[in-house]
């Protein structure tokens, strides 16, 4: 007759510190206001209504205060991370200085993996809050630098682009599409036409599409996608094997490889919008709003207007919602830098001409 065979690792001060740092976590959520829904100006006439859902307003500035409180509780609950231990990510930027503020709130490490080209801006955000940064030349090896890390030291690679759509809870819990409801719902036209999401790690346009399938919406999902990204070529051609040879221009967004979270098969349409146009589109919000956004956002407002565009030919009214994911105060050394955007062999001046003929005639062209 064998014996029992029992190996226990219970730890009770690990479990302790788990429960301390998700209530930590949790008061934050808990005492952070939700971000604002902002009307952009349009033709009265038109009879269309555009709305941008400004995420620069989280405590750490960006869209990507959401995922990184998302991934903290999973590598917490899944018993990845450790306080004896750092937490390591590849990351453009945002994501890296939203994980530095929650690294630092529960007493952890925390080294960011990213491309030289970072501006500078995000740099001194993401040491601001405690964080080291470890810049590689070429922007397609983060991931493999991130690993090697994680396991020089024995942390954690938190890894979004590959746990981004599985970390947030899409049903509800006040995700961003569920405030973006809540916030519309005594609008004119509650259920927008269209969500223009842009694509990182595709965390954010999966939780969208998700929630609209989940709660019975009509609405669709637009992802806008800079140049050189594999998520438009991955899309359309159906192949998530899709790489391209150059990184984005459009920090944040666009990837050389199609990411484990961009889920395809949940989008509705999907266009690429020139990165001259993205600076265009920035630079006119700031003209005629007074707001400074980042790069990701220009790419998702032409393509929101483009859309606004098509509903004015086609005789529709309703309402867009795209997403401000964060200042362009990160960005004063790159999109509005005339020596940066010269120097990348770009020109929005055309791009300008169209949008003013957009606001006087209604028109878009291609």
């Amino acid at each position: 007759m064998g014996s029992t065979v029992d190996l226990n690792r219970y730890d009770a001060d690990h479990r302790g510190w788990v429960a301390e740092s998700v209530r930590r976590i949790q008061a934050e959520a808990n005492r952070s206001a939700d971000t604002n829904l902002i009307a952009v100006p349009l033709p009265a006439e038109w009879n269309i209504d555009l709305y941008l859902k400004d995420e620069s307003t989280h405590p750490t500035g960006s869209l990507k205060h959401r995922l990184a409180r998302s991934l903290f509780l999973y590598g917490l609950c899944n018993g990845w991370i450790r306080r004896d231990a750092p937490v390591i990510e590849a990351s453009s930027g945002s994501t890296a200085v939203s994980e530095a503020y929650f690294a630092k709130l529960i007493g952890v490490g925390f080294i960011a993996v990213m491309a030289e080209s970072t501006s500078r801006q995000k740099i001194d955000l993401i040491e601001r809050e405690g964080g080291d940064c470890h810049l590689v030349a070429d922007p397609s090896r983060v991931y493999e630098v991130a690993q090697q890390l994680a396991a020089e030291t024995g942390g954690h690679y938190m890894d979004q682009f590959t746990f981004a759509e599985r970390a947030t809870d899409w049903r509800g819990n006040n995700n961003i599409a569920e405030s973006i409801f809540a916030q519309l719902s005594l609008e004119r036209f509650p259920e927008p036409e269209w969500i223009v999401a842009t694509a990182g790690t595709g965390g954010t346009s999966a939780t969208m599409a998700r929630y609209l399938a989940y709660t019975g919406r009509r609405t669709g999902v637009c992802v806008a996608d800079p140049e050189n990204s594999a998520f438009f070529p991955g899309w359309r051609d159906r192949d998530a094997s899709t790489r391209t040879d150059v990184g984005s221009r459009i920090e944040g967004i666009g990837r050389q490889r199609v990411e484990p979270s961009f889920l395809p098969t949940a989008i509705d349409r999907m266009m690429v919008v020139p990165d001259a146009a993205t600076i265009a589109a920035l630079r006119q919000l700031e003209a005629t709003t007074g707001r400074r956004v980042g790069g990701s956002t220009g790419t998702g407002l032409w393509a929101a207007y483009r859309i606004c565009a098509e509903m004015l030919h086609e005789g529709r009214s309703g309402s867009v919602v795209a997403l401000l994911c964060d200042s362009g105060d990160r960005y004063l050394d790159k999109y509005y830098s005339d020596e940066w955007v010269a120097g990348e062999g770009l020109d929005p001046a055309p791009y300008a001409a169209q949008l003013a003929d957009f606001f006087r005639t209604g028109v878009l062209a291609d």
